[in-house]
């Protein structure tokens, strides 16, 4: 890559995941008891805040994975 340009390392392969993993940050903000910022901007949350629901968000989807492995290897 040239100068200039960057290249983005959390592009969504596919695209309408997009839509379920804002609504599951939605659900998992709220069960932490996080307000989550309507205009979808967090520059002024906490680190610990947004750090805190990327890392449930990244155990809930482990769960899922894992639930749908055990599942199929039925």
């Amino acid at each position: 890559m040239g100068a200039g340009q960057s290249r983005s390392s959390n592009t969504l392969v596919v695209q309408q995941a997009s839509k379920a993993l804002d609504q599951l940050k939605y659900e998992v903000a709220q069960e932490l008891g996080i307000q989550v910022p309507q205009d979808g901007y967090y520059g002024y949350m906490a680190t610990r805040d947004t750090g805190a629901i990327g890392g449930h968000i990244t155990r809930r989807l482990v769960e899922i994975a894992e639930q749908q492995l055990a599942g199929s290897s039925k």
